[in-house]
């Protein structure tokens, strides 16, 4: 499925961990796939609420939870750059979709 939203269409999801080699290339793109996935379950689900809303970047925060563990296995990390990297996605994702969101909330279920 095509994502629709012309400012997530373009955006550069993971660009601070996509430009540093401490983050293996091909997990990075794991990364950019939950978060396009995340924007095509948005779209295709329509939430409506803030709690629907929620539900579905929880979902995706449970997938970079274990996105964290092969980053891990590979001698890298989900250390504070990607943490903020991450989160700022989420946000940019909850604001073009027009919420706003408490990004702590978007990202609630993390273990990083």
């Amino acid at each position: 499925m095509q994502i629709t939203n012309t400012i997530i269409a373009s955006y550069p999801f993971l660009k601070d961990m996509e430009s540093d080699s401490y983050f293996p290339a091909h997990l990075v793109t794991k990364g950019k796939n939950i978060l396009v996935r995340l924007c095509q379950n948005i779209e295709a689900n329509k939430p409506s609420s803030l709690d629907e809303l929620y539900s579905l970047t929880h979902k995706a925060t449970k997938e970079f939870n274990a996105l964290g563990n092969e980053l891990e296995e590979e001698g890298s990390e989900l250390e504070t750059a990607a943490r903020e990297n991450i989160a700022a996605d989420f946000e940019a994702v909850s604001n073009a979709y027009g919420f706003t969101a408490d990004i702590e909330e978007l990202i609630a279920p993390r273990e990083w």
